[in-house]
């Protein structure tokens, strides 16, 4: 009882604090609401991640970039969607959400994800090429009722935040709708190619507030975006954004950089395109060379890697760049901790409901079909993740199968992880094998950054 009593104190003054901060729009009080704001996401965080203070203090500083891009944020969205995000992903999911994950592993001794992805369907309407999803057909989805309990249970274990990938989350439009109006308390991030997008979905998606986006892009030029994904993709997109912005929807993209597109994606012609139509953030994937018929030339070298590295930390300084949170999945792990996967801060839920350590790592024992959400988390890939991380102490080579090959198939042997890919099952030892020489050319390099940023 008082933990829910003060549960309740606590979302109220946060609340309180936000409608401040929304309300002062265009006021010459926006500062103030501004530094209550972050006063009380300082004390209620601040302990449990190191550096978040200094880091907040040197980012939102008065007449700062990403002040800019604070009040812009507040001021271009709709209020009900703004407010809906702020509680459900600022407070239950990042404030009080992040610390009930970290209280319920050391509680259950296993690891709890702050985030959880799953795919309601192997479905797409598109065919774009290499793409893995484009070989699943229609047949695998988690129904209305799989979800809602995954999204249930997360819930008390502490996870209100929400990732749909697949095939293509909107296929399962209607059920999207539905599972984000019964968990407002909870977010819902959407990677989607955007071709479903409309009218009357980003009008429910406004009332509802609790969903964003990331959108696939691939290039700020048509053709070059289009030649994989399909003639009018390109088109598809600017459409989406300009609707979502219309309705005060938050949204940003999602990109994956390969040997090929990595200067393209990262020019400033494609983050130019991106803040003109009004994306906030941009994720950035390494490419991954899983799955039947995966290329391993398509992976950066060493030096297009170090290129990223610098050049989105440079998009997103304190001072110059762009107005536009850039992430870098692979090379942020300095900033994590290394390695999120396996339920340390994340995992990944198949269509078929197997429950899997990442998004790129397809080996599991355990079906949210069959188990609670808690039992597939105790399951052996996951206790061989926990029993064995850190892999190692440089965070710029975090994972288990790309950076550090030796250590996938170790864990999957321990724990007697079957494949759960959906076309081609592949042992560990064969998908490592791949990445071996990635490795050994990667750690020179990565050794090298690691000394500079410990020096900086």
């Amino acid at each position: 009882m008082q933990s829910k009593i003060a549960h309740a104190a606590e979302r109220k003054a946060f609340e309180i604090a936000a409608n401040q901060l929304i309300g002062s729009a265009s006021s010459q009080n926006r500062e103030q609401a501004l530094e209550k704001y972050l006063s009380l996401a300082i004390k209620l965080i601040g302990s449990r991640i190191p550096g978040f203070e200094k880091g907040v203090r040197t980012a939102l500083y008065p007449g700062s970039k990403w002040e800019k891009w604070l009040f812009d944020l507040i001021d271009e969205t709709d209020p009900h969607v703004l407010k809906t995000l702020i509680m459900s992903g600022g407070y239950e999911a990042a404030f009080r959400g992040f610390s009930d994950t970290v209280e319920n592993a050391e509680r259950l001794d296993c690891n709890i994800p702050w985030i959880i992805l799953f795919d309601p369907t192997s479905a797409c309407n598109k065919h774009c090429i290499g793409c893995w999803a484009a070989d699943y057909g229609h047949a695998l989805n988690l129904t209305y009722d799989d979800m809602d309990r995954l999204v249930t249970q997360g819930s008390q274990l502490g996870c209100h935040m929400y990732m749909l990938t697949g095939g293509e989350p909107l296929v399962r439009k209607a059920d999207v709708l539905k599972l984000a109006e019964a968990h407002q308390d909870c977010v819902f991030n959407i990677f989607t190619n955007a071709s479903l997008v409309d009218e009357a979905f980003c009008r429910e998606v406004q009332r509802l507030g609790n969903i964003l986006f990331s959108v696939s892009l691939e290039s700020y030029e048509p053709s070059i975006n289009d030649g994989r994904r399909g003639d009018g993709s390109f088109e598809e997109v600017m459409a989406a954004f300009d609707l979502m912005r219309a309705h005060g929807l938050v949204f940003g993209t999602s990109t994956c950089y390969t040997r090929d597109n990595i200067e393209l994606v990262t020019s400033d012609e494609f983050f130019d395109l991106l803040v003109e139509k009004g994306c906030r953030f941009a994720w950035f994937f390494h490419y991954m060379p899983v799955g039947d018929g995966a290329n391993a030339d398509l992976m950066p070298t060493p030096e297009q890697r170090a290129y990223i590295l610098r050049r989105i930390r440079e998009v997103r300084g304190f001072e110059g760049g762009w107005p536009i949170f850039a992430m870098d999945f692979q090379n942020d792990g300095q900033y994590v901790g290394g390695c999120i996967a396996g339920g340390r801060a994340y995992c990944h839920i198949n269509a078929r409901g197997d429950v899997e350590p990442c998004v790129f790592i397809h080996y599991s024992s355990a079906n949210i079909k069959e188990k609670s959400l808690l039992e597939c988390l105790q399951q052996p890939i996951f206790k061989a993740y926990r029993r064995h991380y850190p892999w190692n102490e440089n965070h710029l080579m975090p994972c288990p199968m790309l950076e550090n090959p030796q250590i996938l198939p170790q864990m999957v042997h321990e724990a007697d992880a079957p494949s759960t890919d959906y076309v081609a099952p592949e042992s560990a030892d064969s998908l490592c094998a791949r990445t071996t020489p990635y490795a050994e050319a990667w750690a020179p390099e990565a050794a090298e950054l690691w000394e500079e940023a410990r020096l900086q």
